[in-house]
């Protein structure tokens, strides 16, 4: 069973308000156009949350994933994910997507999804050269994705052992467009309208 864990506790800081509610033109908040975008390539689906973030939670359960109240949240992404793979412990494998990120194309994930299931260790996508997400980690990381802690997430992992990582081209600008402000907003609207 491949776990999808969404990240899903950040503070929005530069947004200027909850972006992850913040609805995008088609009337989907962005992180349910994540969401549902993960679940359709996973097993299972956690969506790690900030226990404060009530509206959140309730929207990922209605869509059917499992919601994860992260309580040291604000000690950064690394943590947050730590309790994501703790709480689906008992996955063969993990995909792990941000919430803020709802362009990535269903295919991509899929891709990453089908290289853990045949025993690839690490796959995440490529768009021009450029790594993106979501990334794909093997079983065998789950003592270092669960002692991982502060803001870095599981970044040094995939640099320890970039070697082994299976790295999928795609045309798929989605795996880079992760959204931060609402100028990032107007920047990827594109992407919305090349997907329906």
């Amino acid at each position: 069973m491949i776990a999808g864990i969404l990240l899903a506790a950040g503070s929005s800081s530069r947004f200027g308000s909850n972006k992850l509610l913040h609805l995008l033109p088609d009337g989907t908040p962005i992180a349910i156009a994540a969401a549902r975008k993960l679940k359709a390539a996973t097993s299972m689906t956690l969506a790690v949350v900030h226990p404060d973030n009530l509206a959140l939670a309730d929207m990922f359960a209605a869509e059917g994933l499992t919601v994860v109240a992260c309580p040291a949240a604000t000690q950064g992404m690394g943590t947050s994910l730590a309790c994501g793979v703790l709480a689906s412990s008992h996955a063969l494998g993990w995909i792990v997507a941000l919430a803020d990120m709802p362009f990535i194309q269903p295919a991509t994930l899929m891709e990453i999804r089908g290289q853990l299931e045949q025993g690839a260790p690490l796959a995440a996508p490529v768009y021009q050269g450029q790594r993106g997400h979501p990334v794909g980690f093997g079983s065998e990381f789950f003592e270092a994705l669960v002692h991982l802690s502060g803001d870095q997430g599981a970044r040094a992992i995939v640099r320890a052992h970039e070697a082994r990582a299976t790295l999928l081209a795609c045309e798929d600008p989605g795996i880079l467009a992760d959204i931060d402000t609402t100028e990032d907003m107007a920047r990827y609207r594109n992407l919305l309208v090349s997907q329906e």
